[in-house]
């Protein structure tokens, strides 16, 4: 591993350690986690690697391969969010302070294993960080702490409004199995892949684009998404309480379809996601649990255009990447994915017709964005096991 390499030209020595953690991908769920919907996912065979060794003093000291800055803070005194690449970092130690006592620190360089974004990177590396900074304090934790301190790291630390898909898809997945999760109570399913279902690979398409969720108008969609919940439920005459208690969750579908005319329509359209979504989840892990992936890749295509026209997400390269990869035989489905440092498409598509797929797409995108050249990229990924079935 590069990172392994990049670390002996720092210290003179070799790590001690290797981190791990998969990206992943969710092609049916989008925009549904932080108000307790269901999704499923997948972890892929790419994704960080961390190495490492401890230090006494506590002192964590950092590098990325893709980030040229320096991080460096005490285990116990992180202090405030700098703005940069290891917020998510500082943001883990933070949590992870809370409930436990720490010691040591570490020193180590990140690498990622495809272009950073798109796929969960935050996620991903806020994991690999805490499972390195564990082992150096002794400290095990089980799969769904290890989920709830990464996502406390994020939400609260760096004050982007996720849920607890990413985490989950790079903890609880397994090989060639569907992760089917209820973000209400965190109970989970893995889904085999049916004898019967076609083949298939995993595709994505890095767009190019570089931009931070903490910066976007992710946590405003959030907030309007909450924003018309919390509306329906006055509507209706339901108890409420506090703003941030209301979740989509809470509010049925016929409530929703009752009132949604009163919405103001950004809210509504937030609305209509989200209860879509819902429906397409449950429905596509029934279409993965009978081996029939076509249904599943249609209601994937569907959450992508309705993340484009519901929860209006998705800049204009990514838009006209979803759109080609509609229009290219042999991929199933997909939607795109982002933008924690970068956006990307993924999809689920013919093996057989990889090599056209990658060539006709390519082809098409850089056709609308010549500029993009050299930074978008395609790459071919399988379905891999997440931290909590690594062996």
């Amino acid at each position: 591993m590069r990172c392994e390499e990049r670390f002996f030209e720092i210290y003179g020595k070799e790590p001690e350690g290797l981190s791990f953690s998969p990206y992943r991908i969710c092609p049916i769920g989008a925009h549904s986690d932080h108000n307790l919907g269901k999704i499923t996912g997948f972890a892929i065979d790419k994704g960080i690697h961390f190495a490492y060794a401890p230090k006494q003093n506590g002192v964590v000291e950092l590098q990325s391969l893709q980030f040229l800055k320096r991080a460096q803070w005490h285990i116990r005194d992180v202090g405030e969010k700098a703005g940069d690449w290891a917020d998510y970092l500082r943001g883990a130690t933070w949590a992870l302070l809370k409930k436990y006592s720490l010691s040591v620190g570490l020193c180590g360089v990140i690498e990622g294993s495809l272009p950073i974004g798109g796929l969960s990177s935050s996620a991903a590396v806020i994991l690999a960080f805490l499972d390195a900074l564990c082992k150096v304090n002794q400290i095990k934790l089980n799969p769904q702490e290890l989920i709830d301190i990464a996502f406390d790291g994020e939400k609260n630390y760096v004050g982007v409004n996720v849920g607890t898909l990413d985490q989950s898809c790079e903890v609880l997945s397994r090989k060639d199995h569907l992760l089917y999760l209820d973000c209400r109570d965190n109970q989970y399913e893995l889904i085999p892949v049916s004898p019967t279902m076609k083949p298939y690979n995993i595709a994505i398409f890095f767009s190019g684009l570089e931009h931070s969720l903490a910066g976007s108008k992710y946590n405003m969609r959030v907030d309007e998404l909450r924003a018309g919940v919390y509306a329906l439920q006055a509507l209706s005459g339901a108890e409420y309480g506090k703003f941030e208690q209301a979740f989509a969750r809470d509010v049925s579908f016929e409530t929703y379809k009752q009132y949604k005319d009163r919405l103001p329509i950004p809210w509504a359209k937030r609305c209509e996601h989200w209860y879509t979504e819902f429906q397409r989840v449950e429905a596509g892990a029934e279409a993965w649990r009978r081996g029939d992936l076509d249904s599943y890749g249609k209601l994937s295509f569907e959450s992508g255009w309705s993340s484009i026209h519901n929860w209006e997400s998705g800049a204009p390269e990514q838009i006209r990447l979803y759109e080609i990869m509609r229009q290219t035989d042999g991929i199933y489905g997909g939607r795109f994915s982002g933008a924690g440092f970068k956006g990307c498409c993924m999809a689920l598509i013919d093996p057989t017709k990889a090599e056209y797929i990658e060539e006709h797409v390519t082809q098409e995108y850089l056709k609308a964005f010549p500029h993009l050249k050299g930074k978008y990229s395609f790459h071919l990924c399988q379905t891999a096991d997440g931290m909590a079935n690594q062996r």
